[in-house]
């Protein structure tokens, strides 16, 4: 019986995690109301009060959740990058396309809303850090790189703050032509950087 009871918790978190993610891609933070996300997810107000208290924790809880499993599946996705020439390209290319899904989308919603919400500030703020730390891990493990190194760690978040802008500028303008030469340019540029710190002094 408790067994159920914890099976039918995590299925209506699951979908209150998934219509969150849903509603602020579509809509917005503005849009983004627990009652339009309990229509979404198909449940009552009530068992969404029961475990997200606040729009704020709702929202919150769900880009986290989103967050782990973007990170899981590319970690997944990563087994079948090349080795040698070309990993550097594709790892740009996988960086890119994490962020132009839904969750950069709806962590970029959260922040802009917090920019002006102090309440919503307090908990955006450690969730966009975490994401931040998750992501540059998750840079360094992809291109193999060694942050003890001079200038490495310096390229890796060189990367990360090019990559971000692409994704901004995704928002507004989806140029492909543009962004595949940038990821090309940068390849190689990123390629020579991670060489040279592992050259001997000469």
């Amino acid at each position: 019986m408790a067994m159920r009871q914890q099976e039918r918790s995590e299925s209506t978190r699951a979908r209150l995690m998934d219509a969150t993610i849903e509603c602020l891609v579509e809509r917005g933070w503005s849009g983004t109301t627990t009652t339009e996300v309990a229509q979404r997810a198909g449940v009552s107000r009530g068992a969404q009060l029961h475990h997200y208290p606040t729009r704020a924790d709702l929202v919150v809880a769900a880009v986290a959740h989103l967050g782990a499993a973007r990170f899981a599946e590319t970690r997944e996705a990563a087994a079948a990058l090349p080795v040698g020439a070309g990993r550097t390209r594709a790892v740009l290319e996988m960086l890119a396309e994490l962020h132009t899904g839904p969750l950069f989308r709806a962590a970029l919603e959260l922040l802009v809303a917090a920019r002006t919400d102090p309440e919503l500030h307090a908990v955006v703020a450690p969730l966009e850090a975490e994401i931040g730390r998750s992501t540059h891990r998750l840079t360094v493990e992809l291109l193999g790189a060694d942050e003890s190194l001079p200038g490495v760690r310096t390229a890796v978040q060189q990367t990360l703050d090019m990559v971000r802008g692409l994704g901004i500028d995704a928002l507004v303008s989806d140029d492909r032509t543009r962004r595949t030469a940038l990821l090309d340019d940068w390849a190689r540029h990123l390629d020579a950087r991670l060489a040279a710190a592992t050259e001997p002094p000469g």
